[in-house]
């Protein structure tokens, strides 16, 4: 099958975030990336572009957007890795060419522009997507089918942790910079890692909490941005649930967990041993679920043959060029738009609910 021609927005020399995308969108041969605005300085756009073997490289993601769409044989998708400041203009830019979107969470740094993404994509005929890869890993689509066929009963309590300690102390480096500055990454480590629980705990359980109670905190001395985040969730149904958020936790690399407790059982799952899920029924054993016993066989090499955090960006990306091309049979597992709108209102909920000394607020998208 021909690789689907996928262009990207940031991601240049010394990006992060880049590199695992590229990785991703061609580890199952899906796409090839033949077209950049990898930087927006000019010089190392270039340089960029050539290190990467790109062969088309532009000066601005505008330019981009029109010659690509343009060309007989432009772009069918495009990927934006920029930071979250930086998302709206072209994510805009290539809905309104007509180009599919694939967009690094959160869906942007404000409300504003949130809606102005949401107001292009609807006018679109080019699909929006967003890239939680969490929910993308085959144990986290078994925990959801799991749920769904009632394996835990009637939802009662969520908690979900995502814990990390890179920044416990006053950080520089491109990495660190734009994330602590208010202006560029909106919000801190509730935005950052923060909007991956509230996305993970929405994916695998089918509910959105109705209202939080929030603390967010700044633990380093002059830090002008949240690093820590505890928030209380109540759900419609009755179920309670929590998010702790930080990236203050000394000691901790990258430990996203979650936990569900249901009235006949419970469900647990951590990012980093990705490849086994317990299931505890009522009154008896755990079961240890692994991935051989996963059916949305969502992986490349037998089960014992470690996947983790790339092949679940892999997932994604396979998945949105199965619906590129017209397959739409499992787009209800690729996070979209309204998943971003669905973060946006939890980051506009919390940080209310906090600077209101943690009253309950309202998440309304």
């Amino acid at each position: 099958m021909t690789p689907i021609p996928l262009g990207m927005v940031g991601g240049g020399a010394g990006a992060f975030i880049g590199g695992i995308h590229r990785i991703a969108a061609r580890m199952d041969g899906q796409f090839a990336l033949v077209a950049g605005a990898l930087s927006s300085d000019p010089a190392r756009a270039r340089a960029s572009a050539e290190e990467l073997g790109i062969a088309r490289s532009y000066v601005s993601y505008e330019d981009m957007a029109v010659a690509e769409a343009a060309r007989p044989d432009g772009i069918r998708a495009v990927s934006i890795v920029t930071p979250n400041h930086l998302h709206a203009g072209p994510a805009i830019a290539f809905l309104n060419a007509g180009i599919h979107v694939i967009c690094d969470k959160p869906l942007a740094a404000t409300q504003e522009q949130a809606q102005a993404i949401a107001q292009a994509a609807e006018a679109s005929g080019a699909r929006f997507f967003l890239t939680h890869n969490y929910c993308a890993l085959p144990l986290v689509r078994e925990a959801r089918a799991l749920v769904a066929e009632g394996a835990i009963g009637r939802l009662r309590l969520v908690q979900v942790e995502y814990l990390q300690g890179w920044l416990a102390d006053p950080a520089d480096g491109k990495q660190a910079e734009w994330r602590t500055d208010p202006a560029r990454a909106g919000a801190g480590a509730i935005g950052d890692i923060g909007t991956h629980a509230w996305q993970l705990a929405q994916f695998v359980t089918g509910e959105t909490p109705e209202a939080l109670s929030a603390e967010l905190s700044s633990i380093v001395p002059g830090r002008p941005i949240d690093d820590d985040a505890r928030i209380a969730l109540r759900y419609a149904s009755g179920a309670r649930g929590g998010i702790w958020a930080s990236q203050v936790a000394v000691g901790c690399e990258n430990r996203l967990t979650l936990r569900l407790f249901g009235s006949d059982g419970a469900l647990e799952w951590a990012q980093e041993t990705p490849e086994r899920l317990i299931h505890t029924p009522k009154n008896q054993p755990p079961r240890i679920l692994t991935r051989a016993q996963d059916r949305s066989q969502s992986f490349r090499t037998p089960p014992g043959h470690p996947e983790g955090y790339l092949e679940g960006f892999a997932n994604l990306y396979s998945d949105i060029a199965a619906v590129i091309r017209g397959d739409d049979r499992h787009a209800e597992r690729i996070p979209g738009l309204q998943d971003g709108l669905s973060g946006m209102a939890f980051l506009r909920a919390a940080q209310v609910s906090s600077r209101h000394d943690g009253q309950w607020t309202k998440v309304t998208p």
